[in-house]
């Protein structure tokens, strides 16, 4: 019989990422209960729970016997809700979440934090990042209520880690998709590479997510944020004349050889040995000019 720290919880389990980690765990025979607004009737799990995750008492259900927590249910942009059900259903979800793991003695967690958190993506009003690559140390620019949701989860994270001293990692995610959807977004790209600048081009595909997510669920003790994506970008010219054709007046601390990825990812190597092992094969650079 599986013991409590084998069953996993997953929330938006019916979501792209939510059904990636569903297949991952079932690769590995973890038995898993999972939460999401409605049941499709193919979730791979040995029990589903209909419910919102800002709930309590859904979520207190949902605990029982669980050792671990992916937390994935959110409203995942600003322009899915309105600011008060973006920004307030996301973080009483995070937080209900949260809580409950350390009411019930859950020792991990994982959390869907978002690239967006930097403050560039939604802005209203043009930003640009302060210096690349962007690192945990980089400033946020909140300016939308998906952003400030994200940076309110990596707070609440924060806070029931050193409050009940559980792993708790906060996974900045960048776009996701499988090699359908990442190529259509190269395409894009290719077309128009200036709609990638403010996301620095940045990728993962769904399953390397899903990889982190189960990664961070032997994290050691604390609270961790960490970069993940790919350590190529989803455009197919050369980062550097990228940068200076979009990004000109932003300080570069590092070199960016090829298509490498202007975000830091070695903590995330270095706390979760995380390395992207799904790159879209984009094929062979342009020449140079071409971005421009």
């Amino acid at each position: 019989m599986p013991s409590r720290t084998d069953r996993v919880l997953v929330t938006g389990a019916a979501g792209l990422l939510g059904r990636a980690v569903l297949a991952a765990l079932s690769a590995l025979d973890r038995p898993v209960t999972a939460v999401d607004l409605s049941d499709p009737g193919d979730l791979v799990a040995d029990r589903v729970l209909v419910g919102d995750a800002g709930d309590p008492v859904v979520v207190e259900r949902a605990m029982d016997g669980v050792g671990a927590v992916v937390h994935l249910a959110a409203i995942p942009a600003p322009t899915l809700g309105t600011p008060l059900a973006v920004f307030g259903g996301n973080t009483r979800a995070t937080f209900v979440v949260l809580q409950a793991a350390a009411a019930a003695g859950v020792r991990h967690a994982v959390v869907a934090s978002s690239m967006s958190v930097l403050g560039l993506a939604w802005a209203q009003v043009p930003l640009q990042p302060r210096y690349l690559p962007v690192d945990l140390r980089h400033p946020l620019q909140v300016s939308d209520p998906y952003a400030l949701s994200k940076q309110t989860d990596e707070a609440t994270a924060a806070m029931v880690a050193r409050r009940h001293g559980m792993a708790v990692t906060a996974l900045r995610f960048p776009f996701l998709g499988g090699f359908p959807r990442l190529s259509a977004r190269a395409d894009a790209f290719r077309a128009d590479p200036a709609s990638g600048a403010l996301e620095l081009w940045s990728y993962l595909h769904v399953d390397d997510a899903a990889a982190a997510c189960l990664a961070g669920l032997a994290a050691p003790p604390g609270a961790h944020v960490l970069f993940v994506a790919a350590p190529e970008t989803l455009a197919p010219y050369p980062t550097e004349d990228l940068l200076a054709a979009y990004l000109p007046t932003v300080p570069l601390r590092a070199r960016f050889p090829g298509r490498t990825v202007p975000v830091d990812l070695e903590p995330a190597r270095r706390v979760l040995g995380f390395t992207a092992a799904r790159p879209l094969r984009l094929g062979s650079q342009p020449r140079r000019e071409e971005p421009v």
